[in-house]
């Protein structure tokens, strides 16, 4: 197998631009790309970076409806919007070139996996991916097309028995869920604010998958402002055991940085240091259920400079085999282009300064926990449908 790593990247990936206001801002991935360079990540002989050009429509239509497809191709050429079928909403606005852009986004996911799935790179990253709310019919939550449904897709149709999907977005992979909601060759991982405060509303514990796929869809929903400490116990109390259940040929993530506690839409309360050691813990699982095959993905994130560029560079860096070490002053360089571009001065180290601890749940449960509660709607809902005890009694 090979050891380079693929970063899809081009600038034409900053096309997917909802307009000024809208949280989706371009610019974020404009300094993630910029801080990654700076720091050196991408300038090494084994990774490659490459661009994307738009998916033809047969690919689209592997997770699409066909006149969901005509309908963003429409409203991309300059006809209106159709918000039945969510596009022209205040959360996906029409702009021209979308159905391009977004297409885009897509065959970058598809081909970083297939290359992976062919050993032709040993992992890969799509930064403007993880776009996991679009539905088959409809645009949804800032996503157009769902790249990660028709990257596993293209997975299964290439030979791959067990593909497993974890996201770590604080909103619930919907999308992608329901992609799969009924496919047993599938399993999709959240870790998620609960969809009593947060939007989509959906993602309860005990939605655990279709008839044909019982078991194929694991929900952790936790409460409001659950920081690093909760958090990390979440996804150590859940993910890893999952994950060597369904034993998955292949592992993809979602790595949405907005369950940070300065995300201006979400209400978790996560570090950058949180989101770095969650990362490095699912490349760890990748290598260790997957045969290190593993394709990174993007997702939510609106704290535009603080947060977004630092989390993302962290997940390059893990995925690139060159981690970032927290204590590491931002350079000067970038300072001062976050400044051109935005306008203030960003956070000038890659730490927020946070202790990580933790308590591994094998130590007990507290019940009186509101996280802890969370797990134990999780497990008991989940676990004995991938043959897991619960462990909560």
């Amino acid at each position: 197998m090979s050891q380079r790593v693929r970063v899809v990247w081009t600038p034409e990936l900053l096309d997917y631009d909802f307009g000024p206001g809208h949280p989706m801002a371009p610019l974020r991935l404009d300094l993630t790309i910029r801080l990654a360079g700076d720091l050196g990540l991408l300038d090494h002989s084994d990774v490659e970076v490459v661009g994307a050009e738009p998916a033809a429509d047969h690919v689209l239509l592997t997770a699409h409806e066909p006149e969901y497809v005509a309908a963003v191709r429409r409203a991309s050429d300059g006809g209106h919007g159709d918000p039945a079928r969510g596009i022209g909403t205040e959360d996906d606005p029409v702009f021209p070139g979308m159905h391009e852009a977004a297409a885009r986004v897509v065959t970058g996911s598809r081909d970083a996996a297939l290359a992976v799935w062919r050993g032709e790179v040993a992992h890969a990253v799509n930064l403007t991916g993880g776009m996991h709310h679009a539905m088959p019919g409809a645009a949804s939550g800032f996503c157009v097309y769902n790249d990660a449904a028709v990257a596993i897709r293209a997975l299964l149709a290439d030979g791959a028995q067990r593909v497993a999907y974890v996201d770590i977005d604080a909103h619930h992979g919907d999308g992608v869920q329901a992609a799969f909601w009924d496919d047993p060759r599938v399993l999709t991982v959240s870790v998620h604010e609960s969809g009593r405060t947060l939007f989509p509303g959906t993602g309860d514990p005990v939605d655990i998958g279709g008839p044909g796929a019982h078991g194929g869809a694991v929900n952790l929903a936790l409460p409001a402002h659950t920081g690093d400490t909760g958090w990390l116990r979440a996804i150590d109390a859940v993910v890893p055991e999952v994950l060597r259940a369904f034993a998955p040929e292949f592992l993809v993530t979602q790595h949405g940085c907005d369950a940070h506690v300065e995300d201006p839409i979400a209400n978790l309360d996560v570090s950058v240091d949180a989101e770095r050691l969650a990362s490095a813990w699912l490349h760890q699982l990748a290598h260790e259920v997957a045969g290190g095959r593993w394709l990174a993905l993007g997702g939510g994130g609106y704290a535009v400079v603080d947060v977004v560029p630092r989390a993302w560079t962290h997940l390059l860096g893990e995925a690139t085999h060159r981690p970032v070490d927290p204590a590491t002053r931002v350079p000067r360089s970038w300072l001062d282009q976050a400044v051109e571009l935005y306008g203030r001065e960003a956070p000038g180290s890659m730490t927020d300064g946070a202790e990580l601890r933790w308590r591994p749940w094998s130590t007990g449960f507290d019940p009186d926990d509101a996280v802890d509660r969370a797990i134990t709607a999780t497990r008991r809902a989940a676990f004995p449908a991938l043959g897991l005890d619960p462990g909560v009694e």
